[in-house]
């Protein structure tokens, strides 16, 4: 609960123990066994911070914690614990404004980044590229800057990266060797994130931190309650989101210094699952966040079930403990409890870790920066219960929750212009104009097929009329031939008859001559002389 500007966290004996509000960014751990309370201790923390006006982050591993935003429920039990802690009038069954957030977008509004908020060095290490691999990715979101393509979504870069190993000779002048096999193997790399989820992180409109830093209009912190049921499951998109996470706090946050209470607190719940098999550059950005963020008034709290599953670098800068029990039933399991043990400054009343394995369901050994900034000895202390639901909510009331909360402009997916529309414009474009090019050289092929089938059709008619135009002149030579050689018969017919006609007439003159002559030669004998004989011979032959 919150108590004039310090979180009440429980009972020591008769001694009320604090967590200073302003010692709140100076980060925290809450430890234990299964089922000894963690998630109580959390839950009330985190409707500390709320009524003290910080916002407030929560991881929801195993959906109960989202039952913070409805009232608690009255029992025996929960009466006789009220009276314990001594908060009769103060204590009210209530629940806390909560904006519910889920990036498969089933139980929340949607928590979005874009590929270019999570950056090539990033992004490079969560996909577990080698150097030359992460070379080209560097090289392709340097493109994408030159070319003023923006890189939202998966498909986005998925299509640049096609685009920088299809034009590759174009670039490695300028940027740098590109082969196709290490960009193959990027977007191979790509599948695996894309699979458990990241066609759904990756995208419009990105999420802005600010709107986790709300408060309500009693001015109470809004609690932000992230569904990770289904997110633990998939590794690499939960590693993703966190280094996401840690990004947009250390680019977007300012610095602030000491302020009287922080202006945002982190509870990672189940940290185990944040740290086994994260990538290094996880490791190393949660260690580098814990170190630097708590001067931008951000506390960070991490819930396991061991101080061993938090790295020694992350766990040395966790100054608020609260250790609930652990058991031991091994010599690893002993060590551990000593280690957690020996991170408490030491209290000469009890055996810290004798009493780690002793305690009880709700009980915790507890140690606070005091408002000083010095840690107070270890205690065993009596946690106070929370005041909200300690189960999952009914579905109506996460439903009224969401629709009142003012996030809904996150609710639908915006998918703006970007890298893979340009291109695929141009990809269209190009495919347009190659389209474009073969209609017109198919229609020049057309014509030219029709114009040389003109051409043969204009030949075959020439030689055609050629063809008429000769048997027309053989005809008439024919014709001519024959015309010819008929005037040449009735010609030689002609002459034929005239020499006839002339043999005729000839004949008939001799006959003639001859007739004279006979006459005459019949007159000259008639007549008797000779002299007259020879003078008509002589006249004969003039004639």
């Amino acid at each position: 609960m919150y108590d004039n500007g310090k979180v009440y966290m429980g009972l020591a004996g008769e001694q009320r123990v604090y967590l200073p509000l302003s010692m709140g960014n100076r980060h925290g751990l809450i430890a234990g066994a299964s089922g000894t309370g963690k998630t109580i201790t959390m839950k009330g923390m985190a409707e500390s911070f709320a009524d003290a006006g910080v916002p407030v982050f929560l991881c929801d591993v195993k959906g109960d914690v989202a039952g913070i935003c409805a009232p608690g429920e009255q029992s025996e039990g929960m009466e006789k614990r009220i009276d314990k802690f001594g908060v009769r009038g103060s204590f009210e069954y209530r629940g806390y404004s909560t904006a519910f957030w889920d990036i498969y977008q089933q139980g929340g509004h949607a928590v979005r980044a874009t590929v270019s908020d999570m950056g090539p060095e990033i992004l490079a290490q969560l996909l577990e590229l080698t150097p030359a691999q992460e070379g080209i990715l560097h090289i392709t979101f340097q493109i994408a800057d030159d070319k003023g393509l923006k890189l939202i979504d998966l498909k986005d870069l998925r299509a640049l990266l096609n685009y920088v190993s299809e034009h590759r000779g174009e670039y490695m002048m300028t940027y740098g060797n590109i082969t196709p096999q290490s960009v193959a193997s990027i977007v191979r790399a790509l599948l695996p994130l894309e699979q458990q989820g990241g066609d759904l992180f990756f995208g419009e409109p990105d999420l802005d931190v600010h709107d986790w830093m709300r408060t309500d209009e009693d001015g109470r912190g809004i609690i932000n309650m992230l569904d990770c049921t289904k997110l633990v499951q998939n590794p690499k998109l939960y590693a993703g989101f966190m280094l996401w996470l840690m990004s947009e706090l250390f680019e977007t946050l300012p610095e602030e210094g000491d302020l009287s209470k922080p202006k945002l607190v982190f509870f990672f719940d189940e940290a185990h699952l944040l740290f086994a098999d994260a990538p290094k550059i996880l490791v190393q950005k949660i260690e580098q966040m814990v170190k630097l963020i708590r001067s931008k008034a951000v506390g960070i709290y991490f819930v396991t079930q061991s101080p061993a599953d938090i790295p020694d670098t992350v766990l040395a800068q966790l100054s608020n403990r609260v250790q609930h029990a652990l058991r031991a039933y091994t010599p690893a399991e002993l060590k551990a409890v000593r280690v957690a043990a020996q991170s408490f400054r030491e209290n000469p009343e009890f055996r810290a870790e004798d009493v780690i394995m002793e305690l009880g369901v709700g009980e915790a050994l507890t140690s606070f920066l005091d408002e000083s900034g010095v840690p107070t000895i270890v205690q065993r202390t009596a946690i106070i219960c929370p005041q909200s639901l300690m189960r999952a909510p009914e579905q109506l009331v996460r439903m009224k929750m969401m629709m009142r909360d003012g996030m809904e402009k996150y609710d639908d997916f915006v998918d703006n212009e970007s890298a893979y529309e340009i291109l695929a414009a141009q990809d269209s474009e190009r495919a347009e104009a190659i389209r474009t090019a073969a209609e017109r050289a198919e229609h020049e092929k057309a014509e030219a097929a029709a114009a040389k089938e003109r051409e043969k059709q204009e030949a075959a008619e020439l030689k055609r009329q050629q063809k008429l135009e000769d048997e027309e002149r053989r005809r008439a030579q024919k014709l001519e031939d024959e015309q010819r050689r008929k005037a040449e018969r009735a010609e030689a017919e002609a002459l034929k008859k005239e020499e006839k006609r002339k043999e005729k007439e000839e004949e008939r003159a001799r006959k003639e001559v001859e007739r004279r002559k006979a006459k005459i030669e019949s007159q000259l004998i008639s007549a008797g002389g000779q002299l007259l004989k020879r003078g008509l011979l002589n006249t004969l032959k003039k004639l």
